[in-house]
């Protein structure tokens, strides 16, 4: 391990802390971690400063006040038909007051993540967020990335140029292995445990979950999530993702990453080091740490996630992974061993399918049975062959279209047989 790149994220890093104030931009303002990393900030107005917000355009009246609230220079959104709205709602909530910078279009979020800051968080939701990522990596921008799909789909376009330890991971599994890591050097490592809480489905059986519902795929135990995520993490590929950005932030091989299921999702990955010491990073369930450790560190953030009352009994359990139920995991695995534009394919074709199955257009368990078609049907990548973004969104183009007339086919089928 001692002679293999260094890893991406490497909290052995020697990180300055910023002088005064951080300054920061928010992708993907209006989700779920990019609100949470505002109240962080509002929190925290002598530690962070945001200078940028941008955000897909469906909620302008919370962007709008996000602006106001933080006196922003520039208001990002990627649909330009928003701007409309977006003015509308800025003017009622600055009244006479200079409004910000309006940009618009798919690269009004990369324009924002080159701009002048000391970190780009990414909180953009889906691939989209790769041009962002690469953007604020060439920019020198320190990179606090919940974009994990960014990474997945172009894991060598990111790491050709990435700066050893430019990235500090925001989710809440990569931000504990972040931390668990720098009790010991990369030699020191025998395996990577990511948790996983099951989602609402763990202990069901395959055939108990060919007729699980949309709502309940949304019921998520522990996290308040987005819809795509929730139902990801329900099929565990959000486990499969995880296992594959552990791999390139961390440098760990695939058969040292393992994945166990942890109900309570208080323990939120470990790493086992090479003398059988285990080094747990546990917190309540809550973004707001990652996000901290995102945008924070090598500082921590004070009272920036609620801590265990240890005086209270509580017990927490692990179980191992029911491949056979949830396959996703191994998938990931798969892809992520043949590189090239597997991962992206992989990650594409979920997204379509996921969108069907929210839709009513195929089961639960016809997400994964048509990834996996998807992936075998695109093959495994030429040796050798170097990864360009172009290669990536022809990838994802061809795997959407496919996995569409997959659930097409699927849902033809069911209408068939229900007849």
């Amino acid at each position: 391990m001692s002679d293999s790149p260094a890893p991406l994220a490497d909290p052995h890093i020697a990180f300055d802390p910023a002088e005064g104030r951080r300054d920061v931009v928010v992708l993907g303002s209006t989700g779920s971690i990019g609100t949470q990393a505002i109240d962080l900030v509002l929190r925290n107005p002598d530690r962070f400063r945001v200078t940028a917000l941008s955000a897909a355009g469906g909620r302008p009246g919370l962007l709008a006040e996000q602006a106001r609230r933080l006196r922003v220079a520039a208001v990002a959104v990627a649909r330009e038909d928003a701007v409309p709205a977006l003015r509308e709602a800025l003017k009622e909530a600055y009244g006479s007051e200079p409004l910000p910078e309006i940009l618009a279009g798919p690269d009004a979020a990369t324009h924002l993540a080159a701009s002048d800051c000391h970190t780009v968080l990414n909180g953009i939701t889906g691939s989209i967020g790769l041009a962002p990522t690469l953007a604020a990596l060439e920019a020198g921008r320190t990179l606090a990335l919940a974009n994990k799909e960014s990474l997945i789909v172009g894991g060598p376009l990111v790491k050709a140029v990435a700066k050893p330890g430019q990235i500090i991971p925001v989710d809440s599994e990569h931000a504990a292995l972040f931390q668990a890591l720098a009790a010991g050097t990369r030699a020191d490592v025998r395996k990577l445990v990511v948790t996983a809480s099951g989602g609402p489905f763990r202990g069901r059986t395959r055939a108990e979950l060919a007729t699980v519902t949309r709502e309940d795929a949304l019921a998520h135990p522990t996290w308040a999530m987005g819809p795509v995520i929730t139902v990801n993490s329900a099929t565990l590929v959000n486990k499969g993702l995880e296992v594959i950005e552990a791999h390139l932030l961390y440098d760990i091989p695939f058969d040292r990453i393992e994945v166990v299921v942890h109900p309570q999702s208080y323990v939120h990955s470990m790493v086992e080091f090479t003398d059988g010491s285990t080094l747990a990073q546990a917190t309540p369930p809550d973004m707001r740490g990652p996000i901290a450790i995102g945008i924070g560190w090598p500082e921590r953030v004070p009272d920036a996630a609620p801590a265990f009352d240890w005086s209270t009994a509580s017990t927490w359990e692990f179980f191992p992974l029911d491949t056979e139920a949830f396959p996703s995991v191994g998938l990931a695995r798969h892809v992520g061993e043949l590189g090239g534009t597997a991962p992206a394919v992989f990650n594409a074709a979920n997204e379509e399918c996921v969108d069907a199955f929210l839709a009513g257009r195929l089961p639960f368990t016809g997400i994964m049975d048509t990834v996996t078609e998807v992936v075998a049907e695109h093959g495994t990548p030429a040796p050798g062959t170097s990864l360009t973004v172009a290669d990536v969104l022809e990838a994802e183009t061809w795997a959407r279209a496919r996995a569409r007339e997959l659930a097409a086919e699927a849902a033809g089928t069911t209408a068939e047989v229900r007849a």
